[in-house]
């Protein structure tokens, strides 16, 4: 069999593959003479699963603080301690010794109901009244009669007057149960405004990217975090940042990303600490792999693996594929899982 001409190259090339861009040093296979002492290093050609993956720090804690102005009229007579936690149907302050209620939903109560009206108002109102236990009506849209006989019923549980009309004033609207994060106001305080921040009730990690580099967080993104405590547990994407926040001059402005745990997530006492979020933008499974330093650069263009076998090397002309954890896919005619391939010392 001929001689294969080999270039040495002794300067890094960029390999772009798959998920991330890859910085590949190709080794000098030495002059292509018809002897040759061998490489000065072997590896295996081996057969595994390839992931490609994006790692970023992170903290945990609660995520962003949101305002809550309430609307209720009179003055504040009371207010849950920073800290606690506020969950459906849970009381988030008292104007007047009158509790203003939490309800969980995607959009906040924003005018009077009463029987005969309609909207995704009502709908948000009846399923919150379904889950915090009072029933006899059809949760939908429509607000009956037998809506407000609901109504009635928790009105009288909640001290106010039992009129089945539902005042958006004494409703605060959140996604979930909520942290307390600051109080902005004392009892004694006009109750409209500003009166506290909330953050979500459990932990979350925050993640700021580049802002050219983020096109991989897309809410529903699944992701593994490291803890402090060096446990793993999974985590999902539920928000980005619409504005690039500006860093220290001269460096690249960066996106917030928030990553909800999952239920059970190992934390113990930890509640904020610095983590890692890794994301796996492409996995090849059963696919041939090699170190990327086991790659040389044939003349005639493209890659190759100096193959050991019977004394005597030779020259094996490969394609590649996916680059990840200092290991390259790679394929081609003669290449088998168990070849012994030449290395840098």
């Amino acid at each position: 069999m001929g001689r294969r001409t080999v270039i040495g190259v002794t300067t890094a090339v960029v390999a772009l593959a798959g998920a991330g861009t890859a910085a590949v040093v190709l080794r000098d296979p030495g002059p292509a003479t018809g002897t040759s002492p061998g490489p000065a290093a072997t590896t295996t050609v081996e057969r595994e699963t390839l992931s490609g993956s994006v790692t970023v720090d992170g903290e945990l804690g609660y995520g962003e603080e949101v305002p809550i102005a309430a609307k209720a009229p009179g003055t504040v007579t009371w207010l849950p301690k920073a800290g606690a936690t506020v969950k459906r149907g849970g009381t988030v302050l008292r104007a007047d010794n009158l509790p203003v209620v939490l309800l969980y939903g995607p959009l906040p109560m924003y005018r009077e109901l009463r029987p005969g009206l309609e909207g995704p108002d009502v709908a948000l109102l009846e399923r919150n009244l379904r889950d915090l236990g009072y029933d006899g009506f059809t949760a939908d849209d429509e607000y009956t009669a037998l809506t407000a006989k609901a109504v009635r019923r928790w009105q009288k549980d909640l001290g106010r007057k039992e009129t089945g009309v539902v005042d958006p004033s004494w409703l605060v609207v959140a996604d979930d149960a909520i942290r307390v994060a600051a109080l902005k106001v004392r009892p004694g305080a006009p109750a409209t405004g500003e009166v506290l921040t909330y953050t979500r009730a459990g932990s979350v990690v925050t993640v700021k990217l580049e802002a050219d580099q983020a096109g991989w967080a897309q809410a529903g993104v699944k992701v593994t975090v490291t803890l402090p405590n060096g446990k793993e547990t999974p985590g999902t994407v539920t928000s980005i940042g619409a504005k690039a926040e500006p860093k220290d001059p001269g460096e690249e402005p960066t996106v917030p990303v928030t990553v909800a745990l999952g239920d059970g997530a190992p934390l113990g006492k930890l509640r904020e600490g610095p983590v890692t979020a890794t994301y796996v933008s492409e996995r090849r499974k059963n696919v041939l792999t090699v170190p990327v330093a086991a790659l040389v650069a044939l003349a005639e263009g493209g890659y190759g693996l100096e193959v050991v076998e019977g004394g005597g090397t030779r020259f094996l002309p490969v394609e590649v594929g996916l680059f990840a954890d200092g290991k390259v896919e790679v394929r081609g005619a003669g290449l088998a899982e168990g070849m012994t391939v030449g290395m840098p010392a």
